[in-house]
């Protein structure tokens, strides 16, 4: 019997051991997406405090009036030492593009249609 319950406390220690590493495991991901965020919008704050990126809704109006539609994602990312927005925007016409807007003075760097 003793050798039972011992075989059973170390099962149920084993388990307990994976399921709050389980746990651990699932809260990492959900806290992951979220200091990321936090870490974009602290650039965003920088960025904008030092007027070094022009504001974003800024930039929406002037890109509205070449693609009006909705925007459906936005990233700020820095490519060969520029600032640039990407935007994805689903238009009027049902078209998805992604454009590349340089952050700094509004230019659209580029536009990519998604079939």
């Amino acid at each position: 019997m003793c050798a039972s319950r011992a075989e059973d406390l170390k099962r149920c220690r084993i388990l307990s051991c994976l399921a709050a590493s389980f746990a651990l495991f699932a809260l990492a991901l959900t806290l992951a997406p979220q200091s990321s965020l936090a870490d974009d919008m602290d650039r965003v704050r920088e960025l904008r405090s030092t007027s070094s990126i022009m504001p974003l809704s800024q930039l929406l109006q002037e890109v509205e009036k070449q693609y009006p539609g909705t925007l459906l994602e936005v990233e700020l990312e820095e490519e060969k030492g520029r600032v640039i927005y990407e935007m994805e925007l689903l238009g009027e016409d049902r078209v998805v593009r992604t454009l590349k807007v340089n952050a700094r003075n509004g230019k659209i760097l580029s536009v990519d249609r998604e079939d």
